[in-house]
Formats: structure tokens, C-alpha cells, sequence
């Protein structure tokens, strides 16, 4: 009985294999276009590189063009409260080591960032070395921006509106006067939506 199903099935597999390049047409493969580079291949840059960028000096220099921009990890995976929630925040350690667990870096200068991250969760317990990120965009305290409403309205690309092309920043600067108010009552304006005082001011 064995013998026979064995049998039956090397046959269905020598059928399949023959009707296989009749289904395709011509039975060859058209070459397709050429594969495109990716467009964004962040710079060779070090921590001592960071000095001269634009924007605020980090503890740990991380590069939103390799993870943004080379990688094009979705701002929203490490900015997961973004769509739930007016704030954002700034991730937790633990959503950097659910990659950096195990991806160690390409160079030196990567491993070192990377060891830098490890060792801040590693020393976590401890209440003195603590890894405070210096806040680039902060608006007055009588602003509310509910981030949850504009990802909602604008799509996961809304984050360029107000913080520019991030996945080509090596460090984070702001290109826009978001503390201006005149910055969002004019994207307020061009998308037509409300400019009542008390949607911002409550």
C-alpha cells in the first residue's frame, strides 16, 4: 500500500512539474527592470561627527537616517503611542532592545552606540545613570496638540508636516516654528479645519 501511495504521488508531482511552464505562457521568464538603489544610504558619520549637525547633541547618537531613512523602519513602530495617545513620548529602552538584543551594528562606531544602550538598560535598576534624551520639539505649556487626532486626519506621513524629513536627519533639529502659532493656524487654513481658539487652547 505504501509502495502505491509513493508511487501516486512522485506521478502528481512529474505532472505538476510539466504543467508548471505551460501556465507561465512562453515557459520563459521575462527579465524584469533593473532593481532601484535605495534612495536614502545615510553617511559614514561618529559621535564626534554629531558636534557639527545640526540640532542638540544626543547620549546616544541616534541616527534616524539609518532607522527612518536607510531602513525605513515606520516612524510609528517606535512611536507607537503616537496614534492612541496626544503625546507620543519618546520610546522606552525596552522598544530599542526589541531590535538591539540582537542586531549589534555594522562598525565600530555602531557597536559603541549600541553597547551605550545596552549598558543603560542593563544599569536601568540603578537610579543614577539614567538616559535623559534632550527634547528637541516642546510647545508652550497652554498648547495642547493631540498628535493621536492629527495621525488620524493627516495619515502616518503627518509627522513630516511638523518635524520635516526626519529619515534624512542624522541627528533630529527642528526645521519648523511649531511653537508659532501662526505655523498651525496656516495648516489649519490650507486643510480648511477648524481655527476655533478652544480646539488648541482648553
Amino acid at each position: 500500500m505504501r509502495k502505491l501511495v509513493l508511487a501516486g504521488g512522485i506521478s502528481s508531482l512529474a505532472v505538476l512539474a510539466a504543467l508548471i511552464p505551460s501556465l507561465g505562457g512562453t515557459g520563459t521568464q521575462q527579465p524584469g527592470p533593473p532593481a532601484r538603489p535605495d534612495s536614502v544610504i545615510a553617511p559614514r558619520l561618529t559621535p564626534a561627527d554629531s558636534g557639527r549637525l545640526k540640532g542638540t547633541r544626543q547620549p546616544i547618537f541616534f541616527r534616524h537616517d539609518i532607522h527612518a531613512g536607510q531602513y525605513k523602519i515606520p516612524c510609528q513602530y517606535c512611536h507607537y503611542t503616537v496614534a492612541v495617545s496626544s503625546e507620543p513620548g519618546i520610546p522606552s529602552l525596552q522598544t530599542c532592545m526589541g531590535c538591539h538584543q540582537v542586531i549589534s551594528g555594522t562598525d565600530s562606531t555602531d557597536r559603541k552606540e549600541i553597547q551605550k544602550l545596552r549598558q543603560f538598560v542593563t544599569d536601568s535598576a540603578d537610579p543614577a545613570p539614567r538616559l535623559e534624551w534632550a527634547r528637541i520639539h516642546a510647545l508652550a505649556r497652554h498648547v495642547r496638540f493631540p498628535h493621536n487626532r492629527h495621525i488620524k486626519a493627516m495619515g502616518p506621513n503627518a509627522c513630516q508636516t511638523c518635524h520635516g524629513d526626519v529619515a534624512r536627519m542624522p541627528q533630529v533639529f527642528r526645521v519648523n516654528t511649531v511653537t508659532n502659532m501662526g505655523f498651525c493656524i496656516t495648516c489649519h487654513v490650507e486643510r480648511e479645519v477648524t481655527r476655533d481658539c478652544t480646539t488648541c487652547h482648553y
